[in-house]
């Protein structure tokens, strides 16, 4: 009889084990979703305001951007940046001021450029560009020093793998069916996969500038800015002038719209590659597979009509090396080829991450070889490679696509350019930005009179120096969920998102959510009713820089 009761006792434990109670999943006060650099700072603030968190990143490695080629950062107004983001590019520094750092290149050479400031800052002890390989080692570097629970390569269910309760998130599932239950959520991706799965609106592309009465925003057809358009009369024909011959590969034959109006157009995207010039450090441009001269065609007629801009945006960072970015008309901006990526599955992503690949690749084998190519760009061309000691597990090639942008939240408050140029006031700022709005090409079509021109590129300066962020972007609309944060598909208009999209700013953010959730958790608040005044003493307690500083060219 004792032998049937105990044995009926262990089925029945067996049974509660597998049964959907039992599958409580892994807990924290905070979860984080994502793997960039704001993912990273948030869980490091996290931890630093006593909370425990979990860091669910479907990347395996950390840092986004700023880890993955965007090494020449895009700092406009250095003052601005306090915090945690400061402390990252004092850690930088500090990586720099050792001997080792400097294999290829001795510091003394090094020329100290940056966007408009030095590179190298001695006074504040800040350096603001680098290699990708040691921004990563200072993202491990917090996750060591702040014991960081970091679950890698683990991916979101995106169909049904968030479970809301009471207007409220209360676990996420993966698509290996973990499950991970928190307080408070914070999607810190730059996709807004967590924000879109639980339900929050949101916006993919460029709203009408009659939404928010601005004048950056919709399709910018005859705006030409930077110099990313087309400057002489090029014919986006397959024979010259012909219109009955195709287009060209990457030249769209629809209709650009109306000036002005809405349309679901993305911003280019683009790998930042790392490139070296040191024999010892160099891997030479290999010849991609798939590889279709004829898709540089446009180019090669755009080096006919003159142009000699090739080298102009290998931005140098150390030890002999360049964070080379998109510059011209036709270059590794990938034009048109990423309308479906922000609500694209991931297989879908993937095959539009590979195509970009393939597109970059292919561009630099044709450029040091192609014989329609200036003679002198190809034998400059030749001079250089990848980088040998650079994303060594992934062919030498970024691991981080340029996401420039995908989805927008509809949230508290949106941010426009009317914030962007001081026209507002902020009431609850956690947070300042202060770059350019600044928009890529969203498309290149052929004009009425025959010949090609690309649209959507933006630079206009923020009329009054940087600008203030309000809490009310971080957070969704209290009737969709009220315990998540979203510090980088914040709310805001495409043309002021070309403004905050800058890496800095995303882990200003990032510590400014950590903040907000822990003190929504201590005071058992939603985050939409977290008391702002709460809010900025604990934001000017860890150092962020919340009005407008004096100008100062040692800041």
């Amino acid at each position: 009889m004792i032998k049937k009761v105990v044995l009926l006792i262990c089925i029945v434990v067996t049974m509660g084990a597998c049964s959907p109670k039992a599958e409580v999943g892994e807990e924290a006060d905070v979860i984080i979703y994502g793997g960039t650099a704001a993912a990273v700072i948030a869980a490091v603030q996290v931890k630093k305001s006593g909370k425990s968190v979990i860091v669910v990143s479907p990347d395996k490695h950390l840092g986004g951007l700023s880890s993955g080629g965007l090494g020449f950062t895009d700092t406009g107004n250095k003052g601005v940046i306090g915090g945690l983001a400061r402390d990252f590019y004092h850690r930088i520094y500090m990586k720099y001021q050792d001997s080792t750092a400097w294999q290829w290149q001795k510091q003394a050479e090094y020329g100290n450029k940056g966007q408009g400031t030095p590179a190298m800052d001695g006074d504040a002890r800040t350096m603001w560009i680098f290699e990708p390989h040691v921004a990563e080692e200072v993202f491990e570097d917090y996750v060591k020093a702040f014991d960081l629970d970091i679950r890698r390569d683990t991916w979101l269910n995106r169909e049904d793998g968030v479970e809301k309760e009471d207007g409220r998130i209360v676990s996420i599932k993966t698509a290996d069916g973990k499950v991970f239950r928190g307080k408070m959520f914070i999607d810190a991706t730059y996709e807004g996969d967590l924000m879109a799965a639980a339900g929050i609106s949101y916006i993919v592309g460029r709203e009408a500038n009659s939404q928010y009465d601005e004048k950056w925003n919709g399709i910018q057809t005859g705006v030409l800015h930077h110099d990313h358009y087309f400057k002489s009369n090029i014919s986006p024909y397959k024979i010259p002038g012909d219109s009955t011959s195709g287009l060209l590969y990457g030249v769209s034959g629809d209709d650009p719209g109306k000036y002005g109006e809405a349309d679901k157009r993305v911003q280019a995207y683009c790998f930042r590659m790392c490139l070296s010039n040191h024999p010892e450090n160099r891997v030479p441009f290999p010849k991609p597979e798939n590889y279709n001269p004829d898709n540089y065609e446009l180019l090669a007629r755009v080096f006919a009509s003159g142009w000699h801009e090739t080298f102009r945006k290998f931005d140098p960072i150390p030890n002999r090396k360049t964070d080379t970015n998109n510059h011209g008309p036709f270059s590794t901006d990938f034009i048109g080829m990423n309308y479906d990526y922000p609500d694209g599955s991931y297989e879908e992503r993937k095959e539009i991450i590979k195509a970009h690949e393939d597109y970059q690749k292919g561009l630099l084998y044709f450029l040091a070889n192609d014989p329609r190519v200036p003679e002198a760009v190809r034998k400059e061309m030749a001079q250089w490679g990848l980088a040998k000691d650079e994303f060594t597990d992934n062919g030498n090639w970024p691991h981080q696509i340029y996401v420039r942008e995908a989805r927008r939240m509809i949230g508290d408050y949106v941010m426009t350019e009317h914030d962007v140029f001081g026209e507002r006031e902020i009431k609850n700022p956690v947070g300042m930005g202060s770059y350019a709005l600044d928009s890529h090409n969203t498309q290149r079509y052929v004009k009425p009179d025959g010949f090609v021109q690309n649209e959507g590129d933006i630079g206009v300066s923020p009329k009054k120096g940087p600008y203030q962020i309000a809490y009310g972007a971080l957070v969704p609309k209290k009737e969709a969920c009220e315990n998540v944060l979203v510090p980088v598909c914040i709310s805001s208009s495409h043309t002021a998102f070309g403004s905050i999209r800058m890496e800095p700013v995303f882990m200003i953010l990032g510590q400014s959510a950590a903040l907000a959730a822990v003190r929504a958790i201590d005071q058992g608040l939603s985050v939409q009713d977290v008391p702002y005044t709460d809010l900025k003493k604990d934001l000017l307690k860890e150092q962020q820089v919340l009005e407008n500083p004096a100008q100062k060219t040692s800041i």
